[in-house]
């Protein structure tokens, strides 16, 4: 039996979806909040942070920004996937590339929506001293909609203290790169920088 292009994408979607899910899963269930493994020595390293709002680390608006982001990425899912059904592939000289890179962003929307919207009912909170549990039996750390996001990948690929020359910053500690981030947070970079790179020329066209 033949596959449309809708279930391929819908299958590519939900398997990326599943590496994400089961990634944040073995990070929350197992290590520490703050706990680092060291991977390829100092440069690569399994490091669990939590995260209240945006990729990368990055903090929008307290509680109130966060309910509004989550909503926005809600909204921001339905529009991708009505985009993806309704345009991409209804038009037949449209890029292979660009319909796998725009699958790849609501992969990552959808990634970090999940983790919002359930991880706050179905975990125990992760702390420094303990590891979190799931299904818990005094029920989870957080309302619907107030999880947060869990982040693991860290380069600290140049870590070193900048020379006492340096105007402003000189003596201080320099990281790059410091964010830590996840799956789902790759899925979208790797997919803005390939589309950007290769397929700007289709986007120019449609807009």
């Amino acid at each position: 039996m033949k596959l449309s292009g809708g279930a391929k994408i819908s299958i590519f979607v939900v398997l990326l979806l599943v590496i994400d899910q089961v990634i944040k899963f073995a990070v929350k269930l197992n290590m520490t909040l703050g706990e680092s493994i060291p991977v390829f020595g100092d440069w690569f390293q399994i490091c669990f942070v939590e995260n209240n709002g945006m990729a990368f680390g990055m903090q929008f608006g307290g509680m109130v920004g966060k309910i509004l982001l989550t909503l926005f990425r809600v909204i921001l899912i339905g529009f991708i996937i009505y985009y993806i059904n309704k345009v991409l592939l209804k038009k037949s000289d449209t890029p292979t590339g660009v319909i796998v890179g725009v699958s790849l962003v609501l992969v990552g929307a959808i990634g970090n929506v999940i983790d919002c919207l359930f991880y706050g009912q179905i975990f125990s909170a992760s702390s420094y001293l303990m590891v979190a549990e799931l299904f818990p039996s005094g029920g989870g750390y957080a309302p619907l909609l107030m999880g947060k996001v869990v982040d693991m990948f860290y380069f600290p690929i140049i870590d070193t203290v900048l020379p006492e020359w340096v105007p402003i910053w000189g003596g201080e500690e320099f990281v790059f790169f410091r964010p830590v981030f996840n799956f789902a947070d790759s899925c979208i970079s790797v997919a803005v920088i390939y589309m950007l790179l290769f397929q700007r020329k289709f986007f120019a066209k449609e807009f």
